[in-house]
């Protein structure tokens, strides 16, 4: 009997956390963005395009907060963001004029 708890505890935990939103809805969390000022990723925006927490993490960007130096250069040659920021799937972050769009001053 107790295995079959154990295997349902970790069924429900793996279906609560697949089908979890990306940063819940009406979060945001920030990010240091260099000279052009901060950068603050938008869960609710996110959430509304139907994105999930797997569709980047672990693929993407680990799940710790930190883990990774982002610069603009490897955004724009198609990494982190840029996976999806190419101007296919989403906005261009090489764009100049989506700029302010991610950084806040």
């Amino acid at each position: 009997m107790k295995i079959v708890t154990t295997w349902l505890a970790l069924l429900a935990l793996t279906l609560f956390i697949g089908s979890a939103a990306a940063v819940p809805p009406g979060q945001t969390v920030e990010f240091k963005g260099g000279g052009a000022g901060k950068v603050v990723f938008d869960g609710k925006f996110h959430a509304d395009k139907k994105l999930n927490c797997p569709d980047c993490h672990t693929k993407v960007f680990q799940m710790k907060k930190g883990t990774a130096k982002i610069t603009m250069k490897e955004m724009n040659a198609g990494q982190y963001c840029g996976t999806c920021h190419n101007g296919k799937k989403a906005f261009k972050s090489s764009d100049a004029a989506n700029c302010a769009r991610c950084h806040k001053k």
